[in-house]
């Protein structure tokens, strides 16, 4: 999250619940089986559970997942996983409770550490934790973040830090993530834009479009390898 804040949307302009749900079931039907809800932080929008409930609904959905910081999970895994979800990844890139409070401007790593043993003794799992990374996994605190999964019974990805502007992407050490010739994704942002790539300025309006025309165009369209993304910040389409 920018240090001088962020742009926020109108309300009218960000997809209700109804309009999640009726792109999803689209979706489905058009084959997508994985469906994972992410940010931002999907734990700060009002009535998260609810929607959860209404897309775990759907018939089709192999696999229901949600990344976040893990700062509100222990207020509502349980909830979570009663509605329908499957299993959760979770930031964390240090495991040195003075190192999180600097790079999180004085976050608690107690917060996070008590969503995941929050979320692991809802069921959730596997929990799955996404270290970010400059080069190597054995940066120092990539290191302590991996002996505390180990400790911990956790499983570990580190995540190259990534650039919109310049392109900079790599894929994931221990997941398949950020490998283009196996990028079978697409992306729903908070305002309706259908995105077939994050390093990739093309998006469609589901609004405008209308649902099933929008995925038709972005699977049509999605580009063989990610280049840049001008138009866009990981804070308001995801990482």
């Amino acid at each position: 999250m920018p240090e001088e804040g962020i742009h926020l949307l109108r309300h009218e302009d960000i997809l209700s619940f109804d309009e999640i749900t009726g792109f999803t079931k689209v979706a489905v039907r058009n084959g997508i089986t994985k469906v994972r809800i992410t940010g931002g932080e999907p734990l700060v929008r009002r009535g998260i559970a609810s929607l959860v409930k209404m897309i775990a609904s759907i018939d089709g959905i192999k696999d229901l997942s949600m990344t976040t910081n893990g700062v509100l999970l222990k207020e509502f895994a349980v909830d979570l996983k009663e509605a329908g979800l499957h299993r959760v990844n979770i930031s964390l890139d240090t495991a040195d409770p003075a190192r999180f409070s600097h790079i999180t401007r004085g976050g608690k790593i107690s917060d996070v550490m008590n969503g995941i043993n929050a979320a692991k003794n809802a069921g959730l799992l596997p929990v799955k934790i996404n270290c970010v990374i400059l080069d190597s996994p054995e940066e120092e605190d990539a290191r302590s973040v991996t002996r505390y999964c180990l400790d911990n019974n956790l499983e570990i990805r580190y995540i190259r830090q990534m650039d919109l502007v310049r392109g900079h992407f790599s894929t994931i050490v221990g997941g398949t993530g950020g490998n283009c010739a196996l990028c079978n994704r697409l992306r729903l942002t908070s305002d309706g834009k259908l995105k077939p790539c994050l390093f990739n300025d093309i998006s469609f309006d589901i609004r405008e479009m209308g649902y099933e025309e929008a995925i038709k165009k972005a699977v049509e369209l999605k580009p063989e390898c990610g280049s840049n993304n001008l138009s866009g910040e990981f804070y308001n389409i995801g990482g």
